[in-house]
């Protein structure tokens, strides 16, 4: 490699370090990319991430949530380390679950949430979506009180179906013997 592309390079890690987020330390890698490590900062947040980031250290710290889309510009992250802190296992978390699903899926069995309730002390990799949640989808509120009526009226439709389809086949049950007839009379 020509010396001024070793500049280059050295060049913009540098000014990923500089960039580095408070409280967080930043170490330029030898392959490259920046080590992030912001373990036991007390981090109620994610601080804003440098994209060179290849290895990012957030464990023992008090994040709850990881935002959607935090990760998405972090094109070179091949390590994460998020163990050790107090997740609310939610809607909020899915991004971080699907994120770690597609690229460090060993990883999800040390992800323990520390509340709900229902998912305390379980692994983010043991929940369904079901105990994550119902995500936002919910029934409008006009629908939802309508309660009993609504199943007496869905009951009705079904059974007004079937009526239906019951007349019909009888309807054809009875001509199809004449049209079968017509069609290839007996010699």
């Amino acid at each position: 490699m020509p010396a001024w592309g070793l500049l280059f390079l050295l060049s913009a890690v540098a000014q990923a370090i500089q960039d580095c987020p408070a409280p967080c330390t930043c170490q330029a890698l030898e392959t490259m990319g920046l080590r992030v490590d912001c373990q036991g900062q007390g981090l109620t947040a994610l601080p804003a991430l440098p994209p060179p980031t290849r290895h990012l250290l957030l464990a023992n710290n008090s994040l709850h949530t990881v935002p959607p889309g935090a990760f998405d510009h972090l094109s070179q992250l091949q390590v994460l380390d998020v163990t050790q802190n107090p997740w609310h296992c939610d809607c909020g978390l899915i991004y971080l679950r699907l994120w770690l699903e597609d690229r460090m899926p060993k990883s999800l069995s040390s992800v323990l949430c520390a509340s709900p309730e229902h998912t305390a002390h379980h692994p983010l990799d043991q929940l369904t979506g079901y105990q994550l949640g119902n995500c936002g989808w919910q029934l409008q509120a006009s629908w939802v009180h309508l309660g009993v009526w609504w199943d007496l009226a869905l009951a009705a439709v079904a059974v007004l179906g079937l009526a239906l389809l019951a007349g019909l086949l009888c309807i054809s049950t009875e001509h199809w013997p004449e049209t079968r007839t017509q069609s290839h009379p007996r010699t």
